[in-house]
């Protein structure tokens, strides 16, 4: 019996970036692209493409993300510092760069994202770290207390979102670990939907603003 084809929904501002995506995906065997945005068309996963994060877009991530809870990957022409942070909090799973969106590169983010894995370029991820990173300090700077946050992590759970902010994967963190890839991923969800995190980016963020990695 064939696998079942994910449905993906593609949104964006302009109609050449729209037809841009729609022809990298139209004719992958693995997914079928839907009607835009799919917000009644019952799509797995959302293609978002922008130039860049302004208010309509995170108002359309927030919406997409969290309240139609579906996995976005974005698709952005330039990305400020100050928009990152917003970024994952929405929920974004997966984020590349316009000029890097090829048609491999895209198939395997949109099928990481419906499997609830994160896919950050690598110049994004240490712009991410770097700035919790000064978050986290200037937090402590203010806080003085150095005490422990309210809601804690177990040891293992520490141990996953540290090598996940090293860019390990699933299955080289359950090689890593010596746990299966199904217990890894039971770790992160029993983690993320206890403390309300959107993603595997945004648990890592947590993670070092807590200052457990």
């Amino acid at each position: 019996m064939p696998a079942e084809r994910l449905r993906v929904g593609i949104r964006a501002g302009d109609p050449i970036g729209r037809a841009g995506v729609m022809s990298l995906l139209r004719h992958q065997g693995s997914v079928d692209v839907v009607d835009e945005g799919g917000a009644d068309s019952g799509a797995g996963v959302v293609v978002m493409v922008v130039d860049q994060v302004d208010e309509p877009v995170t108002a359309d991530l927030r919406r997409f993300a969290r309240g139609l809870e579906r996995p976005v990957v974005l698709v952005a022409r330039e990305l400020r510092e100050d928009d990152l942070l917003t970024v994952v909090e929405c929920g974004v799973r997966a984020i590349l760069w316009r000029h890097e969106a090829t048609e491999s590169r895209l198939l395997k983010a949109v099928h990481r994202a419906a499997r609830g894995e994160g896919d950050l370029p690598v110049d994004l991820l240490n712009q991410l770290l770097t700035q919790v990173g000064r978050l986290r300090r200037s937090g402590g700077e203010d806080s003085g207390t150095g005490s422990v946050p309210l809601l804690g992590m177990a040891p293992r759970e520490v141990d996953v979102l540290r090598l996940i902010a090293e860019g390990l994967d699933t299955r080289q963190i359950s090689q890593k670990l010596a746990y299966s890839e199904r217990t890894i991923k039971n770790i992160l969800h029993g983690l993320m939907t206890r403390l309300q995190l959107s993603n595997r980016a945004h648990a890592v963020a947590f993670a070092l603003r807590e200052g457990y990695i």
